[in-house]
């Protein structure tokens, strides 16, 4: 995920209130606005001369681009960089850290997150892209990608008594369609849904996911795992739609309550394999049918389909590793 700044030089005061509100990491301006910029929020202001932007022209210009960034100058490409010049310094491992690119459209940020797979590590936005910078910023930031979800058919659902379940309260308000990836495997995990459906007893609380037992596996971003019962607030949690859709929360409060709970298997339709999980024993809790709709645990019947995500098992403090790990 590139840090995105926004660079104000000449100095603007709306534009930067706009930016910072947008949700960028940093700003650049000139250096007797550094201190009122940093009044207006926490984020990383920067003078422009910490950061000198280079024009890429010819090979010359990326040598010299190259012998800067590797004596310790955090560079900037000028709007107007070229992708194969950009590739030769985000190969090397010195330069690349040191590396920003400027951008004065959705089109050309998107371009630069996404040069060799990994993109540009800073990415610059200039005041012409003002008007498209929410998006922006929406998009590398939140946005994770895609994950392929499975059709799994339900082979049992009973109650086991009670246990320790986490719900994740979460800085954002989800939507239909949205939850959390959950399981007693990391190799099987079940979309819980989001409380984002009203009933006649208790209101929506769209920001919640009652995400199950607390020894529960949960998909975090950067392909890595968690237990349901280590998250904490300010971590970053993943939350995954039932198109598959992936965009990142953050955690503002975890509750850990002893409640009834329910032990669900199912069966995957097309690849083969099985999974598990321990939700809590209440209408409000909710998986996602295979056709992208929710429905409560208290309603789910073998035979039903719902969507879950197969994986390779295998991890070790929530890092993916290979090895012949069997879990049920």
């Amino acid at each position: 995920m590139p840090a995105i700044f926004f660079k104000s030089v000449p100095f603007a005061k709306e534009d930067v209130t706009l930016a910072l509100e947008s949700g960028v990491d940093g700003v650049i301006t000139d250096a007797a606005h550094v201190q009122s910029v940093a009044g207006l929020a926490l984020c990383d202001v920067r003078d422009d001369t910490s950061m000198p932007t280079l024009t890429l022209a010819g090979k010359e210009d990326e040598e010299q681009a190259a012998a800067r960034a590797r004596a310790g100058e955090n560079i900037v490409l000028r709007r107007g960089w070229e992708i194969i010049p950009v590739e030769n310094l985000l190969a090397q491992p010195d330069v690349a850290p040191r590396l920003a690119l400027e951008a004065g459209s959705g089109a050309e940020a998107r371009l630069a997150a996404g040069i060799l797979e990994r993109g540009a590590p800073t990415i610059v936005i200039l005041p012409e892209a003002l008007p498209d910078l929410k998006g922006i910023v929406a998009e590398l930031k939140l946005s994770q990608g895609a994950l392929a979800l499975s059709a799994a058919t339900v082979q049992e659902v009973r109650p086991v008594g009670l246990g320790h379940r986490v719900c994740v309260d979460t800085l954002s308000l989800l939507r239909r369609g949205q939850g959390m990836l959950v399981g007693n495997s990391s190799a099987f995990t079940f979309l819980v849904h989001a409380e984002t459906e009203h009933n006649e007893y208790v209101a929506a609380r769209p920001f919640r996911i009652n995400a199950g037992g607390v020894h529960s596996y949960v998909i975090r971003p950067g392909d890595r795992t968690s237990y349901a019962g280590e998250l904490a607030p300010g971590d970053e949690t993943l939350i995954v739609g039932a198109d598959g859709q992936t965009s990142l929360v953050t955690v503002g409060r975890i509750k850990t309550e002893v409640r009834p709970m329910l032990y669900i298997r199912a069966e995957a339709d097309a690849e083969g394999g099985s999974g598990g999980v321990f939700l809590q024993n209440a209408e409000t809790i909710r998986l996602v049918r295979a056709d992208g709709t929710p429905v409560s645990v208290v309603d789910l019947r073998p035979g039903d389909r719902i969507l879950c995500r197969l994986d390779e098992a295998g991890r070790h403090f929530g890092m993916r590793i290979r090895e012949n790990i069997q879990e049920s």
